[in-house]
């Protein structure tokens, strides 16, 4: 298993943690020392974590919402996905977004997204008149219909 340089920015910052043996996903923690976050119906706010990673080259952290969190408060991240790149050195914020119409909270130190670690391939874009035909086409957006 990979090991991640974390850096706690404050003292009270929780590592991530995983939630079970077979994770993909590490959870991420509201720092505790920011007290109770209260969001207004469909209100974005920025979550401190206090923590710095040094995510390896070649990976990216990738920062999802947490399924119940998400589910059945509706707080999940604004971006959808947030991106951490493997040279960034600042702080891990989630930009935490209240989907629902009702004011909801997050707890001091409650966990709030989780961080997943992966592989990505960096491509060389190369400007072409003409691109290969396929079976799809230029059918986007529903195209493929249902079976």
């Amino acid at each position: 298993m990979p090991k991640i340089a974390v850096k706690k920015l404050k003292e009270d910052a929780i590592l991530p943690t995983y939630g079970s043996e077979f994770a993909a996903g590490a959870d991420l923690y509201a720092l505790p020392s920011e007290g109770e976050i209260v969001f207004a119906p469909f209100e974005t706010k920025f979550v401190h974590t206090g923590l710095a990673m040094e995510i390896p080259e070649g990976y990216a952290g990738l920062v999802y919402a947490r399924s119940g969190l998400a589910a059945k408060r509706g707080l999940a991240p604004a971006n959808k996905v947030g991106v951490v790149d493997a040279d960034y050195r600042g702080e891990i914020m989630v930009a935490l977004h209240n989907h629902s119409n009702t004011t909801q909270t997050v707890a001091a130190g409650e966990r709030v997204a989780q961080l997943v670690v992966a592989p990505f391939l960096k491509a060389e874009f190369e400007e072409t008149s003409e691109l290969s035909e396929t079976v799809r086409g230029t059918g986007g957006f529903g195209s493929t219909g249902t079976k």
